[in-house]
This record gives structure tokens, C-alpha cells and sequence, in this order.
């Protein structure tokens, strides 16, 4: 009873230690988060009971569960029946990952096995950011958003180098622990393996500058519009009249070159094959002329798209009940340039049962069960190519990032591939009121920022809506749930880092390692096991 009830600590503490990282004072917990996991595995393999797989898959996921619900809880501000899905199939996945680890190291003897499961966890949240039921929210890498000091180098490797960093002081901390040596000089090489990336990221942000090629000045503002009881039950002409009141009793740059505003900011239904002739889009044109008269517009849209004849019709499209057409809803993001010129982009990272039906071609029947937050529900469309905003008037290419998309890293590094040198976050964090998660949101684009080297304005419909420079320093942030307009001017640079440059080059290396590990093991099902080279 005492051996069980010690494996129960061993996991909660584990859960535990991983969620307090999350939190700015804490996040060096996150270095010995797992370690006690591997303990509990080891204490179980080593009793030779029945079914130890099954007691170490639950136990793991007693760890996770509690990681997971003390960081995103905050989903239940939006849904309740979204946070419990969240959270629980979250931590199942995860568990599961765990599981697929100890299938694998008790066909392997010595320290080795330990090991494996860096590899195996790295895939794991690739492929994590890859599928329909994407939540990688919890990315270990994410955990130094606010500790931004602490991973310059993350131009190297975004997040993924940071979930390797974690995982092997982790591992090197479990060796120790279940090992007979335990002086202190055994603690040196986790020590040096936690120092020497900071001393390499602290060298970075001394050394490292940037050729700044122009300024753009960018107004941003803050709306305010509550998401619940306002934003999609007000016409939104009258939701104009109230901004241009506001805007009216300001001192505004009158010399601003882009103005930003959030996602959704046009709650009317956009039709895109008529665009022209769009109401909702000349009046917000007329307002924008005349506060700012000299600026381009990015805004958030509701927007739809009819098929022609002969297109290929995707799996989320809907069909009108008197008509044989078809139609597609999307989360848009819409660029108008000073000569009117209008692009559109389609969010292409949906939240699960919210914007898009998990594997809607299977699942299609359920899209009227998906969580309504305002506006469109049901599957949305997407687009396979990222959309760059290319103006040649003033000469930028702007990256649109809608709300969700921000915390992709690979995905956000598509678009500086395709030639952008500015980060647009546009995104509505009213749904989760005054918790963490508007925070953490905010937080991780500054990891984008450390990964690309592009500055990023972020307009946000209740805050915090900000501007980041390429350090990840964030200047002039707008308090939570208050109207405001910042101005600022934004550098344009010509950098391109090395994660822009080759990708996640983790992540993949992991990817074909686990496949090779996973046959490796299939391969010792069938002969018996033989004692590797302990590491």
C-alpha cells in the first residue's frame, strides 16, 4: 500500500511541477517536471505485477490531467463541455504518448531506454500540431514565453529545441535519481546542460542586431466589443458609429500608413465573390478615410464564398436549402491597401469543435453540436498556402496570423518563406474574461517573434493588443477589457533566421527517429531482448 500511494505522489507532484512552469516564478520547475514520472515508471517495472502498463498509463495520466487542468481551465470560460473535452482528451493523448514510450523501453535494458523517450515525446507534439484534433497549447517549449531571456536561440531552433532542452535535464536528473551515485558532482553535467543555453541566449541578446530596412507607422486599435452580449447582436454599422465616435475624441497620427484591427471586427457576413459592392467593407473604408487617411486596413471578417460550376467543392461546404449552390464560411482576414485593392486570407488553423468538426468528411452529422461562441458555427473553411498581404505602395509583405494560428510555429514560419517581414495578430480573447488565457496567448507570440525575427502588431478586440520587437519586448500593451489605440512606428528587416531558413529540424529529426524506434521494437518482439550499450 505504501509502494502504491508513493507512486500516486511521485505523479502528482509530476502534474504539479509541470503546471507551476507555466507561471513566470516557477518556470525552472519545468526541469524536473517529468523526472518523477520516470521514477514511477521504474518503481512499477521493477515489481513484476500483472498489468503493469495499465497502472503506469493511469498514473501518467493522473500527472497529466493535473498539468492540464490547472493551465487551461480557463477554456470553461467559453464552454464548459469544451474545457472537460479539452482538458481530458488532452491528457489522454499525452498519457497515451507516455504509454507508447513504456511499450518501448521495458524491451531494452540500462539507462538507454530514458533516452527513447525524448525522440518519441518530440514527435509526439509534432504531430500534435499536424491533425484535427490539434491542442498543442501545452508544447513544453511554450513554458519560457516569459522567460523570453532565457531562448534567443530559439531562431535556431523554435519551440521544439526547448521541449529537447527540458526533456534531456529530465532525463539526466531521473539517472541520478535512480542511481547508487549521488555525490554532488553527479548534479554538474544537468547543471551545465541547464546553463550553457542561457549564457548562449543572454550572448545573443547582447551581440545580436538587425538591418532594419524601413519604418511603417501602425496604428492599432482596441474595439472592446463584448463578444457575449454585444459584438454578434449589434449591427455592426452601429458598432462603426460607436468606433468613430471614440476614434473622434482622440488626438490621432493622422500620417498612420496601416491601421489593425481584430479578429471577427466585421461581424456581417462578407460575401467575397461581391466584395466590391459590400457595404460593410465601404463603410469601414469611409470610417478608416477619414480618421486615417493616408492607411492601409488589416481586419478580422466573417466571410463566405460561393462555388462555381465545375469547382471542386471542399468537405465543409454547406448548400443553401433553395438553390443548387454551394457556399463556404471563413474566419478572414482582410488586407485593403490605399488604392483600394482588397486580399483576402482564410484561417486555416480552426479550433476543434468550435471552427471546424474534427475530420469533418466522417463527422459532418455532428457540426450542429459544434460549441457556438458568436457568429458563424459549424466546420469553417481553410487554405492549404499561407496568404502573404503584399503592398507595394508601401512597400511591406504582412503576415496574417488569426487568433489560434499565432502558437503554430512551423506553420508561422511558412509565411516568412513566402517573403513576409511583419507579424499581424489579429485575434478576439474575450471568450476567456480575465484569466490566463488571454496571457498565455499574448506570451507565445513572443516565442514567434524570437523564432522568425519579425516584429509583430497585435490588435486584440479586448486586449491585450501590443506591438513586439524582434527581442520579444512588448511596448505600449493595452489593459484587458478597455477601448484604446496605440501608434507606433514598426521596424521592417531583412533577417532570416536558421529556423526560417531549414524548418523544424527537431521535430522531423524526431519524427524519423521514433519511426525507427517503433520498428526497432516490433523487430524485438519477435527474438529475444538483447542488452544494449547503456548510455
Amino acid at each position: 500500500m505504501l509502494h502504491k500511494a508513493s507512486n500516486v505522489l511521485l505523479v502528482t507532484l509530476s502534474g504539479l511541477l509541470l503546471a507551476a512552469s507555466w507561471f513566470t516564478p516557477f518556470t525552472l520547475f519545468i526541469f524536473v517536471g517529468f523526472a518523477p514520472l520516470f521514477l514511477m515508471t521504474k518503481n512499477i517495472h521493477e515489481t513484476h505485477e500483472k498489468k503493469r502498463g495499465l497502472k503506469i498509463w493511469a498514473l501518467s495520466y493522473l500527472a497529466f490531467f493535473i498539468w492540464n487542468i490547472i493551465t487551461t481551465w480557463w477554456v470553461y470560460k467559453a464552454s464548459f463541455g469544451g474545457a472537460v473535452l479539452a482538458i481530458v482528451c488532452n491528457a489522454l493523448l499525452m498519457s497515451w504518448a507516455f504509454l507508447i514510450w513504456y511499450r518501448v523501453e521495458r524491451k531494452i535494458y540500462g539507462t538507454l531506454k530514458f533516452w527513447l523517450f525524448i525522440p518519441l515525446w518530440l514527435a509526439f507534439e509534432y504531430g500534435h500540431m499536424q491533425w484535427d484534433l490539434t491542442w498543442p497549447w501545452l508544447t513544453v517549449g511554450n513554458c519560457f514565453a516569459n522567460t523570453t531571456s532565457l531562448v534567443q536561440w530559439y531562431e535556431s531552433t523554435g519551440i521544439s529545441g526547448g521541449t529537447l532542452w527540458v526533456l534531456v535535464v529530465n532525463v539526466l536528473l531521473a539517472k541520478i535519481a535512480i542511481s547508487d551515485y549521488k555525490q554532488i558532482k553527479a548534479y554538474v553535467k544537468p547543471l551545465l546542460v541547464i546553463i550553457l543555453p542561457v549564457l548562449i541566449s543572454l550572448l545573443i541578446l547582447s551581440l545580436r542586431s538587425f538591418d532594419r530596412v524601413k519604418t511603417i507607422n501602425t496604428t492599432i486599435i482596441q474595439p472592446n466589443i463584448d463578444p457575449y452580449n454585444t459584438k454578434f447582436s449589434t449591427e455592426f454599422n452601429q458598432q462603426l458609429n460607436t468606433l468613430h465616435q471614440q476614434l473622434s475624441q482622440l488626438k490621432l497620427n493622422r500620417n498612420t500608413q496601416l491601421v489593425v484591427l481584430p479578429e471577427t471586427f466585421i461581424s456581417d457576413n462578407v460575401h467575397e465573390n461581391n466584395y466590391q459592392s459590400s457595404q460593410v467593407i465601404n463603410n469601414l473604408k469611409t470610417l478608416i478615410k477619414i480618421h486615417f487617411p493616408k492607411a492601409a486596413i488589416v481586419t478580422g471578417a466573417s466571410s463566405y464564398r460561393e462555388f462555381s460550376s465545375g469547382e471542386k467543392i471542399p468537405e465543409t461546404a454547406r448548400k443553401y436549402d433553395n438553390a443548387d449552390v454551394y457556399y463556404d464560411m471563413y474566419n478572414t482576414a482582410i488586407y485593403i491597401d490605399t488604392l483600394g485593392n482588397t486580399t483576402f486570407y482564410h484561417k486555416s488553423k480552426l479550433v476543434p469543435g468550435v471552427e471546424r468538426m474534427p475530420f469533418p468528411g466522417i463527422f459532418k452529422y455532428f457540426e450542429k453540436y459544434a460549441i457556438d461562441m458568436g457568429g458563424t458555427t459549424g466546420s469553417l473553411g481553410t487554405q492549404s498556402e499561407r496568404t502573404v498581404f503584399n503592398d507595394e505602395v508601401l512597400g511591406i509583405k504582412l503576415a496574417p496570423a488569426v487568433c489560434y494560428e499565432s502558437i503554430y510555429s512551423d506553420f508561422m514560419a511558412d509565411y516568412i518563406r513566402a517573403g513576409a517581414d511583419l507579424i499581424c495578430v489579429i485575434t478576439n480573447d474575450g471568450w476567456w474574461d480575465n484569466t490566463p488565457g488571454h496571457r498565455q496567448h499574448l506570451s507565445y507570440a513572443k516565442l514567434r517573434v524570437i523564432e522568425t525575427r519579425k516584429q509583430v502588431v497585435r490588435s486584440a478586440n479586448t486586449g491585450i493588443s501590443c506591438f513586439i520587437d524582434e527581442f520579444g519586448n512588448i511596448s505600449q500593451p493595452l489593459p484587458y477589457w478597455e477601448f484604446g489605440v496605440i501608434n507606433q512606428d514598426v521596424a521592417i528587416n531583412s533577417a532570416r533566421t536558421i529556423f526560417v531558413r531549414f524548418g523544424d529540424i527537431i521535430s522531423y529529426a524526431s519524427v524519423f527517429l521514433t519511426v525507427l524506434i517503433l520498428l526497432y521494437s516490433q523487430y524485438l518482439r519477435f527474438r529475444s531482448p538483447q542488452k544494449l550499450v547503456n548510455s
